[in-house]
């Protein structure tokens, strides 16, 4: 089969493979469309590895393991592949735990199922094993403020629907040039404010004081965590408050005391938060039936696995507003 590997150095080879074998608890899936995220890019130069980065599958099951009861060959699914394992979804067939593999119904095209694993699995884990908020089955009764810093991002975009199905409000959502899409997911006769932080840090700081109408601040999700976010959420959380990253500080930068600060990893999914992972990406399934869960809108690239190298170095570069890039397997050169 055709697969893409990621060099340090944002370096795109199309090599051949051959095709993964699933062991007893995991499920081979025929790729049709691989998302993208910043860290194919990024974990190359950190860790010094040249692999196959794709972590967002959608497809169809090729085969499953004996352990299997809930796929089929055929099944229409989605799926989270296990960072840094073989089988990653840039190449014809991928590799996926069944815990992190879901059904996507029928209206829900291999575009939207792509866009989908890594990063919604990423606003739960933020929201519900680091920040403890209420969970969507047993919702709030009273308003919680909660800051989402990069709002129009995909984890940011995908933590506003589920705090929404969480009774979670006021929502004071951080974004940019992409704001109409925010707008669109807010609900504004709850409370819900975008604030932008194009205006500068200051400014910033000023109108998140200002959103919070007085309320203590106690919860916040960066899924940013760059270019200031947590320094400026830093200066507006109060005694007690909780903040999550997506990416480690930077070196040396020091917490206020009051603040606890943790690092989300959706990693955990496939080590402590097993449970966790299995149940979510079923509650998705069900959000994407039911037409309350939205999946990111999506930029097709062109020329499938060999897109790839455009798309990462345009994620590089800061050019992915509130959209995710996705690619055609088939429209990859040498695939039949």
């Amino acid at each position: 089969m055709k697969e893409a590997v990621v060099a340090p150095g944002l370096k795109v080879e199309i090599i051949d493979s051959p095709i993964p074998k699933p062991n007893p608890d995991q499920v081979l899936i025929k790729v049709v469309v691989s998302g993208s995220n910043p860290k194919d890019w990024k974990l190359p130069d950190w860790r010094n590895v040249t692999a196959n980065q794709g972590d967002d599958i959608a497809g169809i099951v090729e085969e499953v393991g004996s352990n299997v009861t809930e796929f089929k060959p055929g099944d229409r699914v989605a799926a989270f592949h296990e960072m840094m394992s073989p089988g990653g979804s840039y190449a014809e067939y991928a590799i996926a735990w069944q815990h992190t593999t879901f059904h996507i119904p029928q209206k829900t095209t291999f575009e939207e199922g792509a866009a989908i694993p890594l990063a919604a699995m990423t606003s739960a884990v933020g929201l519900y094993i680091q920040l403890g908020l209420p969970q969507p089955w047993t919702p709030a009764t009273e308003p919680i403020p909660l800051v989402i810093y990069g709002a129009a991002s995909a984890v940011g975009s995908y933590a506003i629907q589920l705090a929404q199905q969480s009774n979670i409000h006021p929502l004071i959502c951080v974004a940019g040039k992409s704001q109409s899409h925010v707008e669109k997911l807010i609900d504004r006769n709850k409370g819900d404010v975008i604030v932008d932080y194009r205006e500068g840090d200051d400014a910033l700081v000023n109108s998140l004081k200002k959103a919070s109408g007085g309320s203590k601040l106690l919860y916040a999700l960066d899924a940013t965590s760059e270019y200031n976010s947590y320094v400026n959420l830093s200066k507006v959380l109060a005694e007690g408050s909780k903040l999550t990253l997506v990416l480690p500080p930077n070196e040396g930068y020091v917490f206020p005391s009051h603040i606890t600060q943790t690092l989300t990893r959706v990693g955990s999914v496939h080590s402590d938060a097993k449970d966790f992972g299995f149940v979510y990406f079923r509650f998705i399934t069900r959000g994407l039936q039911e037409g309350w869960f939205k999946p990111q809108p999506q930029e097709v690239v062109h020329g499938g696995l060999r897109g790839i190298q455009e798309a990462l170095e345009n994620l590089k570069a800061g050019k992915a507003n509130a959209i995710k890039y996705v690619f055609r397997i088939a429209d990859t050169e040498g695939v039949e």
